[in-house]
């Protein structure tokens, strides 16, 4: 069994990771549900950085062109389509690559199970591919305990013999494809559906269910998913939470997924203690923080001549584009 991608030890017991005493999803005031990243936020390295550096187009080039996307010469999905063509290699020789080299965050085993546990549906949202992720996730926890996440990713055409790679993207029409933020809003209709369903059936007397849509992710291409969210959490050192610094946008960083279990446990927790006996939210308030309010299209920030290209882009699909560098017709 390959050292880096290992199936995880057993949870510790509740007593020992200072956890709560589990609580029915039927019992919950609140549906909560988890959004996810996976390359850099699961995983601690760019699964599709590690093909191509050895099978594809080589680190140099790679960095090349990950250039042309900052510099805003050549869109994400052109570049991409370009990286993934590169591959050379059968689709098990290069996961078995990938089983010697990615590390996955050692908390997020533990979270999951804790997902698992408090009936918190927990969704991958990622720009990669679908089949590459999917075999990550069977190899480190399981097929069962996989097959539990939904992974919202770019589908793929690869060849037996590894010849070809060809993304078939999401969201085809779109610069990025796979457009975070559309996926997030479908799901969240979705939640709010199921939340509209159940309100039907509720007795007199009963408190309306508020979704909670918590999202977690690294780098400026989560921006479009992270502006939906109602939770943000930010890997600590790296770009998104970078970005939340230097716009005032509130977050919750995180070091380990273990971080980010206990700040969801304080929630639940805090959720039960009801203000004014109303039953809202002692301290979250969706759709209320200030990520919407400057992130929204018709509220361009003035700050956005100072924003880099890639990162206008990320934010404001609507209005900007990597192609085309139309700032001074904005405020």
């Amino acid at each position: 069994m390959p050292s880096a991608i290992s199936p995880p030890e057993p949870p510790a017991p509740k007593a020992a990771r200072g956890g709560r005493d589990a609580v029915p999803a039927t019992n919950k005031k609140r549906k909560i549900v988890c959004f996810s990243d996976f390359d850099g936020t699961i995983s601690l390295q760019d699964t599709g950085h590690i093909l191509f550096n050895t099978y594809g187009c080589g680190s140099s080039k790679r960095e090349l062109l990950d250039s042309q996307i900052n510099s805003g010469e050549r869109t994400f999905k052109d570049v991409s389509e370009e990286m993934w063509g590169s591959l050379n290699v059968p689709f098990e020789d290069g996961f078995e690559l990938m089983s010697q080299q990615l590390e996955m965050d050692p908390g997020f085993a533990g979270f999951h199970a804790f997902c698992v546990k408090e009936g918190i549906p927990f969704h991958v949202i990622s720009a990669g591919l679908k089949p590459v992720l999917r075999r990550v996730l069977d190899e480190f926890l399981g097929e069962e305990q996989s097959s539990k996440i939904d992974i919202v990713a770019n589908e793929a055409e690869i060849k037996e013999d590894g010849s070809e790679w060809k993304p078939v993207w999401r969201h085809g029409e779109s610069e990025l494809g796979h457009d975070k933020a559309v996926s997030m809003k479908e799901a969240r209709r979705e939640v709010n559906r199921e939340v509209a369903g159940k309100k039907l059936e509720m007795k007199e007397g009963e408190e309306e269910e508020v979704p909670l849509i918590v999202f977690i992710g690294d780098g400026v291409s989560d921006l479009p998913a992270a502006r939906e969210a109602d939770v943000l959490f930010a890997r600590k050192g790296l770009r998104l939470e970078g970005y939340c610094v230097e716009h005032g946008i509130k977050y919750l960083p995180f070091d380990s997924f273990a971080d980010i279990q206990k700040k969801l446990e304080e929630i639940l927790e805090e959720d039960e203690k009801k203000t004014g006996g109303k039953g809202k939210p002692a301290r979250f308030n969706p759709r209320a923080n200030m990520w919407r309010r400057v992130s929204s299209r018709n509220a361009v920030p003035r700050y956005v001549v100072m924003t880099p290209k890639e990162e206008r882009m990320f934010l404001w699909p609507e209005a900007f584009t990597l192609a085309v560098d139309d700032t001074r017709s904005r405020p």
